[in-house]
């Protein structure tokens, strides 16, 4: 039997409401539907009667692979999520089945949450990633390994974190590169960085 302290604590009915509500109240949109699927999972399991937990956690199982294969979101009921996470956008976002993620928290498309091969051998909670209260992750933000993210940061997109993160941060990708014009009319050059996006066009006669 599996124990969670959310369902334990409000109930199954009174999480799913809250999550609806965070939804904009929209029963169609992915991430309210992976979220309900994941309560239920935590609520199937923590059934005392095993016939019961068997007859519900096989249900859960089947929606959770149709929420995995069709909304591309997997987040298994072993992880720790708290209240009134919001999924803004479904594919390719992974939780990883024993990461612990906070209240009020926001997930993008492409975000995961894993171990990636970096502790081989090692997969229980204490190698996963720790995830504080209202966390906001941009597009294809990825946390890997054993990090702690505190309260209220903000990370952009497409940023790989592998280390700890304080409270009350914002951590950015590296910012693009400009290149002017001429690169694309004469591959065979040397690539000409721009400083602005003034000298590219003033390097390249304009737009």
């Amino acid at each position: 039997m599996y124990k969670n302290e959310l369902i334990a604590e409000l109930g199954l009915r009174a999480l799913i409401k809250e999550d609806f509500i965070n939804h904009r109240k929209d029963l169609t949109l992915p991430g309210f539907r992976a979220l309900a699927v994941y309560r239920y999972g935590t609520w199937a399991r923590s059934r005392r009667s095993y016939p019961v937990r068997a007859c519900f956690s096989a249900i859960h199982l089947f929606l959770a692979r149709f929420v995995r294969n069709y909304y591309g979101i997997e987040l298994y009921y072993t992880a720790n999520i708290g209240r009134r996470l919001h999924i803004g956008h479904q594919s390719g976002i992974v939780v990883h089945e024993y990461a612990t993620i906070g209240d009020d928290c926001v997930i993008r498309q492409g975000v995961t949450l894993g171990i990636g091969g970096l502790q081989r051998g090692e997969t229980g909670r204490e190698h996963a990633p720790m995830i504080g209260n209202r966390v906001d992750f941009g597009v294809g933000a990825v946390i890997i390994g054993k990090v702690t993210i505190g309260d209220d940061v903000n990370i952009g997109p497409n940023v790989v974190i592998l280390t700890d993160i304080k409270s009350n941060s914002t951590v950015m990708a590296s910012p693009p590169r400009v290149l002017s014009r001429s690169i694309l009319a004469r591959p065979d050059m040397e690539p000409e960085i721009c400083k602005s996006n003034l000298e590219c066009n003033s390097t390249s006669g304009g737009i």
